[in-house]
């Protein structure tokens, strides 16, 4: 399953935005360091569902009224603080967790009401623009330090006759989670020596730099927006990084009331309908969140989340079925499965997604769409509902 995680400093509302996505209980508080061990959890990423294209709903529990809700993993970890490369703070635990993430929601405290460590300060009195960079050069440094104490290794490898730098390499960086295509793209932007007793410091961290920013891109989520001064979420804008302003106090309070029958809402959705008995108090509660959704087209959550997912990891989403014609599996339900596949991917891609069994029986498939076969080499594109027809079946 595709993991992205949450980072940022003490105190920015990783924590709520972490129970507004997953609806799982954890600790939320204000002070830094609430959150020790690392959560897990499973939101969803959204996407229009095939079924649109049919006379009925498929029914699916992950589909609400064609918008379709495709299951990724959730990590939130200990708040970052300056200095967490060195083991500052939870620092090392911290780092040590973003591993395995596909990608980054960088959480900013957008409102300016924390200080560099998280503690709570006077609302705009933090520059939040300092907290965009701010993970990047925390992680780039601590990638560089893996990469220092590693290099005598790679030294070492060197004194072999058959010894290739580029393969050395690999074999270090693929432990970060970067694939061998990563490091070789990485190293292809760089000018280095093929003798490793030759690099300096700054070989090693620009060749971390490139490692992070193509295994570990980063969106910013400027959260609190809903009490950020309007020129603090302006001045995040600008900067160079995708920036979704977002309220997860707001998120939380709407997926709470919606599951309480108080109002007719979906995650992603600009707007929201109260359909159930609220006091004046929830109700003034609901339109202060609905003002900011009006701002920003939404709480910006489920936005962030769908940034990273589509836009960062460059996703597409295909649905396998059984049988071509009415778009079920074996049971007869409709469109079971949704899929997150890398752009570009082919038929036994998504056969091999599905199981490896079924990946190494491939025999062809079909776009059930068109009713159609489709090649091997066909790439598949974002809402493809395709029956794989495997020796495994």
């Amino acid at each position: 399953m595709l993991s992205l995680a949450l980072a940022g400093k003490p105190n920015a509302g990783k924590s709520t935005l972490y129970r507004a996505a997953t609806r799982a209980e954890v600790d939320v508080a204000n002070y830094p360091f609430t959150t020790i061990d690392a959560n897990r959890g499973v939101t969803h990423a959204r996407t229009d569902c095939p079924c649109l294209a049919l006379d009925e709903r498929c029914g699916n529990e992950r589909c609400h009224d064609g918008k379709r809700y495709v299951p990724v993993q959730l990590l939130d970890v200990a708040g970052l603080v300056p200095g967490a490369h060195e083991g500052k703070g939870l620092g090392n635990q911290f780092l040590d967790e973003l591993t395995n993430a596909d990608a980054i929601l960088n959480v900013v405290d957008a409102s300016g009401g924390t200080n560099a460590e998280g503690e709570p300060v006077e609302v705009g009195t933090y520059d939040p623009v300092e907290e965009v960079d701010f993970i990047e050069r925390e992680m780039d440094q601590w990638l560089a330090g893996i990469i220092d104490r590693n290099w005598e290794s790679v030294e070492r490898k060197s004194r072999s006759p058959d010894f290739d730098i580029d393969e050395a390499l690999t074999d270090m960086l693929t432990g970060f989670g970067a694939t061998v295509a990563d490091v070789a793209a990485s190293l292809r932007e760089l000018n280095y020596p093929e003798d490793p007793m030759q690099w300096t410091d700054d070989h090693r961290a620009d060749l971390a730099r490139k490692i992070r920013a193509r295994t570990k891109p980063l969106v910013v989520v400027a959260n609190k927006a809903d009490i950020a001064p309007p020129e603090n979420i302006e001045r995040l804008r600008a900067t160079d990084k995708p920036v979704i302003p977002a309220t997860a106090d707001g998120e939380l309070a709407l997926r709470t009331a919606s599951e309480a029958g108080a109002v007719d809402y979906d995650p992603g959705d600009p707007d929201f309908d109260i359909v159930g008995d609220i006091t004046d108090s929830q109700r003034e509660g609901l339109q202060r969140i609905r003002e900011v959704m009006a701002d920003h087209g939404g709480t910006g959550i489920q936005e962030a989340i769908d940034t990273a997912v589509y836009d960062l990891l460059d996703q597409i989403t295909v649905f396998p079925v059984q049988n071509e014609t009415r778009w079920t599996d074996g049971s007869g339900n409709v469109l079971p499965d949704a899929v997150l596949l890398p752009s570009g991917s082919t038929p036994p891609d998504l056969a091999y997604a599905i199981h490896s069994d079924i990946g190494e029986g491939y025999l062809h498939a079909v776009d059930a769409r068109s009713d159609r076969r489709i090649g091997e080499d066909h790439e598949l594109e974002e809402g493809d509902v395709i029956k794989i027809v495997s020796t495994a079946r």
